[in-house]
């Protein structure tokens, strides 16, 4: 691994401080970056994500892609997991923390906003980040691409009555532009572009496509570290203002975020999958759909609003406790079945996926 793979976590911890640092120091221009969007999606961070995932967009085999559905196990596990677990998980945690643990502290008209916010996370499985994860645990880019796009087809039907449900209220309206916007900024236009440089690759050498992955991986790292620092500095006032109000909107949000992965991770050791396809498979369940779970809090709750507030303290949780899944997923590595391919090497060969030379990436 170079530099930047082996020390991840160091860099993100100070890009965490360094967000943080600069969006007190200068929280003007932060304000300034924060408002250049459209639908709730920010295009500043929106072009750090698509640095981030078009390398594992070029890694997608299109006549690879055709034969996921011979393998439909995993994206079982992933549907099941996001649309008949996490949400309900989710809520119910919300309510136990907010009704019941932390009533002494907090109002009930905050508890139900802070739960509502909760509920609106949990029911917005990730899109763009699950490339980075996937990516991170060597993932398979094409059983990834499938799973994502899947989910997001579900999510256009889903998402509105599994939310009005649990909220109680009948009135949700999906912010389309929201929706459609992050799924051609974090999807179509990177995969548009994967395709095209990969098949431009493909008519120089085998090689080719490796090697330019190969050069590109540390810019997607850059642009993992440059989309925390904006998350952090965008909320840095937040953080130093209201802490104890922060510390307890994260504790359920990760305590869900752990016990859905080890629900996907059992799950996909029964179905003994691959690691290539358990890892993402877990990932996408335990991440969120950041953008759309904000949009829908201001608009149903409003902009200062302890709805809108959990959704935001959902984003700055995530990348932390996903890296510690990442390392999670990548040190279990032997636990899972090597892919055909892997097991198809000489008697002196042993199996990458059962080696363990993985084991200790991003510790």
């Amino acid at each position: 691994m170079g530099l930047f793979e082996r020390y991840l976590t160091v860099w993100v911890g100070l890009g965490i401080l360094a967000g943080i640092g600069l969006g007190l120091i200068a929280p003007g221009a932060f304000q300034t970056i924060a408002g250049i969007e459209i639908a709730h999606v920010n295009l500043v961070v929106a072009v750090f994500i698509w640095v981030m995932i078009y390398p594992m967009m070029i890694q997608i085999d299109w006549h690879a892609v055709r034969d996921v559905g011979k393998k439909p196990r995993g994206l079982l596990l992933t549907l099941v997991v996001n649309w008949l677990i996490k949400p309900f998980t989710m809520a119910g945690l919300g309510v136990l923390f907010f009704q019941y643990v932390f009533a002494p502290w907090v109002d009930p008209n905050s508890a139900s906003e802070y739960i509502a916010g909760m509920i609106l996370l949990g029911v917005a499985p990730c899109t763009a980040m699950v490339f980075v994860w996937s990516q991170l645990v060597k993932g398979d880019a094409n059983y990834t691409l499938v799973q994502v796009s899947v989910n997001d087809l579900i999510m256009v039907v889903a998402f509105a009555p599994i939310a009005a449900f649990l909220l109680g209220v009948t009135n949700i309206t999906v912010p389309w532009e929201t929706l459609v916007l992050s799924t051609v900024l974090y999807v179509v236009l990177p995969l548009a572009a994967g395709m095209a440089t990969r098949h431009m690759l493909e008519q120089r050498s085998a090689d080719a496509v490796a090697a330019f992955v190969g050069h590109l991986k540390p810019w997607s790292i850059i642009g993992l570290i440059a989309t925390v620092v904006l998350l952090f500095g965008f909320q840095a006032r937040t953080l130093v203002d209201q802490p104890l109000v922060i510390g307890m909107i994260a504790v359920p949000l990760i305590v869900q975020s752990y016990g859905i992965f080890v629900i996907a991770y059992a799950g996909a050791k029964a179905l003994r999958l691959t690691h290539d396809v358990a890892g993402p498979a877990c990932l996408i369940g335990t991440s969120n759909f950041f953008e759309l779970a904000v949009a829908v809090a201001i608009s149903l709750f409003g902009l200062n609003s302890g709805a809108a507030l959990a959704t935001v303290v959902g984003v700055l949780v995530e990348v932390p406790v996903m890296l510690s899944l990442v390392a999670i997923v990548n040190g279990t590595r032997a636990w899972f079945p090597a892919r055909p391919e892997d097991t198809a090497a000489g008697p002196g060969d042993s199996p990458p996926s059962c080696s363990g030379q993985r084991r200790h990436e991003l510790q």
